[in-house]
């Protein structure tokens, strides 16, 4: 907020927003309270843009018996029974057994907490027995829950108080890791600040581009009416990033809600974290095919690129340049802060978010996404050594310091490069089987 409350800049790229002096008289702080139809006006237009978002505890309830819980589970009878335990009985519970080794238990499980149980005569994956249990739901609001999450009534009540606003689609709490007595180590100091489902502390509208730019199914509530026929059916990964995609696109909002909390046991164990890690990677392949551009692993402004690019030459002429891409950026962005008390001053540091971001996402493309580029860069020249070195040790440092974990630099920094490389390794994977580079290319958005 600038101006007095004048200019509202939010997002990267930046953008910005002149609210009327009438609106924008409600803005105390950081909350916009809505008086009257200019400010209500106001509050739409910056809950639809991702610039506001809403306080929960001040919007209407809505009873819990218009949700019904959809369990999609196979085998882990015991995780089922805890999850089912938090719940309680006060939510109508869907588990859909997607054809258990071990059907037993499951049933046993289900049939004690009086829940409807729905068994699969083949194994469909996680898309295809959500949207069986789905089929099933005759109330408005469905909650999608795994059978390794934990989670009460009262947190998918709180999320149920989102749906007031009509076009919201899908709301997700934030997920953490479960305390797991006696099994504690590096890795799970490390999930527990930089789990893949973790979407982090502040709230967002969820799109692509956008700081959250999905959310998990592991736990999800949605509007029943807004999602059609549910998941894509036969997709093993990156099914819910597509579900969301896809609201998204239909104009529908998605909303993250850091403030709503469930609870999720972590793989703490190095092959199979490494190995659901580079799981995850592999589904960037049908989100390209799926979404295009929206599934490109980084979005930079051509004044970004060209920023980065000469600072990754390593040249006589990489400052020069880079300072030529700030000013050219600097001078674009002013045309744009016309309005401000401050023109020059606000285009400048919009330019410095700008060019911060495009350092930041290169490192990421570097570490993550191209590493066997980066690699074969590496062994072939003493500037891609240095460049590819100061990659590892910055984006190390920014995540430590973004959500410092109980673990020391160096142990995160080894369990980031691992994280990164099995990911990677997957991307790649699918990448190759797919013949295709399109989820390895980055964006250019003017």
């Amino acid at each position: 907020m600038r101006d007095g409350g004048r200019t509202l800049v939010w997002g990267a790229p930046a953008r910005l927003l002149h609210p009327r002096a009438e609106a924008a008289a409600q803005l105390t702080g950081r909350r916009l309270r809505v008086t009257g139809p200019t400010s209500e006006r106001l509050a739409m237009q910056m809950l639809a843009s991702g610039a506001a978002h809403p306080v929960i505890d001040r919007l209407p309830p809505t009873e819990l018996a218009e949700v019904t819980v959809v369990i999609p589970v196979r085998d882990r009878a015991p995780s089922l029974d805890a999850l089912m335990s938090g719940l309680g009985d006060r939510i109508r519970t869907i588990v859909v057994d997607d054809c258990s080794r071990e059907p037993r238990p499951v049933a046993e499980v289900a049939t004690r907490h009086r829940a409807e149980l729905v068994v699969l005569p083949r194994h469909r994956g996680p898309a295809g027995a959500r949207n069986a249990g789905l089929e099933r739901v005759t109330t408005p609001f469905v909650a999608f829950v795994d059978s390794d999450v934990t989670v009460g009534p009262d947190t998918i009540a709180a999320l149920l108080r989102h749906f007031h606003h009509p076009r919201v689609a899908a709301v997700a709490p934030r997920i953490l890791g479960r305390a797991q007595p006696g099994r504690s180590n590096w890795i799970s100091r490390y999930e527990d600040a930089r789990s893949s489902l973790d979407r982090g502390p502040a709230p967002a509208l969820v799109h692509p581009r956008s700081p959250v730019a999905w959310l998990p199914s592991a736990c999800l509530v949605a509007r029943v009416d807004a999602l059609g026929t549910g998941f894509t059916d036969g997709m093993q990964v990156a099914e819910d990033v597509d579900l969301v995609w896809r609201l998204a696109a239909q104009g529908w909002h998605v909303r993250y809600e850091p403030s709503a909390t469930a609870w999720h046991d972590h793989r703490v164990r190095l092959i199979p974290w490494l190995r659901r890690k580079a799981f995850y990677g592999s589904g960037g392949r049908a989100l390209a095919e799926r979404h295009g551009a929206a599934a490109a692993p980084a979005v930079l402004t051509p004044a970004g690129a060209a920023f980065v690019g000469a600072l990754l030459a390593q040249r006589r002429w990489s400052l020069p340049a880079a300072a030529v891409a700030s000013a050219v950026l600097t001078v674009r962005l002013r045309r744009l802060t016309n309005r401000s008390d401050h023109p020059a001053l606000l285009a400048a540091e919009l330019a410095g978010h700008d060019l911060a971001a495009a350092v930041r996402q290169t490192n990421r493309l570097m570490m993550r996404h191209w590493w066997p580029v980066s690699l074969a860069a590496a062994l072939a020249s003493r500037r891609a050594r240095r460049a590819v070195l100061l990659a590892a040790l910055t984006d190390s440092a920014l995540q430590y310091r973004r959500v410092p974990p109980n673990l020391g630099a160096a142990r995160f920094l080894v369990a980031r490069r691992l994280d990164d490389l099995a990911y990677g390794a997957g991307l790649w994977a699918g990448t190759l089987a797919g013949r295709s580079a399109r989820p390895l290319l980055p964006a250019i958005q003017p």
